[in-house]
């Protein structure tokens, strides 16, 4: 068997097992609580309704942000976004859905940190937790411009 030959049958391997852990991912505990709960919001009249309030506060305050903090209707725009916001997060479909949200967040996050680390410990593993300390060098470093420190993990 040529070398070709061995690279392309271990390719279709590998294919074949991600296509695998993407149908456990999607049969996943943490997949269906996230469907559910977002169909549940995107049913929510009041959640919708409250959206589109919350776009267009978001709006006026972005205009208001453009002149920054001295701009008159500065602190009122922020203010009522903010408020909007809070009746956002104080509905049990939203509060529910952002914690399904944050589980299958971290799934996928450990899945893939287990994979980069099976190559190499030195791989990146991108993170949306801001505070993630194991392997997204937020805290300065190399991917922000300062010095590095080698560090990353």
């Amino acid at each position: 068997m040529a070398v070709t030959e061995a690279q392309t049958l271990d390719m279709s391997a590998i294919l074949m097992q991600a296509y695998d852990l993407g149908d456990m991912i999607k049969s996943s505990a943490e997949t269906a609580e996230f469907l559910y709960w977002k169909q549940r919001i995107d049913q929510d009249t009041q959640v919708s309704g409250l959206v589109r309030q919350f776009d267009k506060k978001k709006e006026l305050f972005e205009e208001c942000q453009r002149f920054g903090h001295f701009h008159p209707d500065y602190h009122a725009a922020l203010g009522q976004v903010q408020e909007i916001q809070n009746q956002l997060d104080s509905l049990e479909s939203v509060r529910r859905f952002k914690l399904a949200e944050e589980r299958l967040d971290n799934l996928l996050y450990s899945i893939s940190q287990t994979i980069a680390h099976s190559v190499s410990d030195t791989i990146k593993v991108p993170s949306n937790d801001p505070l993630a300390s194991g392997g997204s060098c937020s805290t300065g470093s190399c991917s922000t411009g300062g010095s590095c420190s080698g560090g990353c993990s």
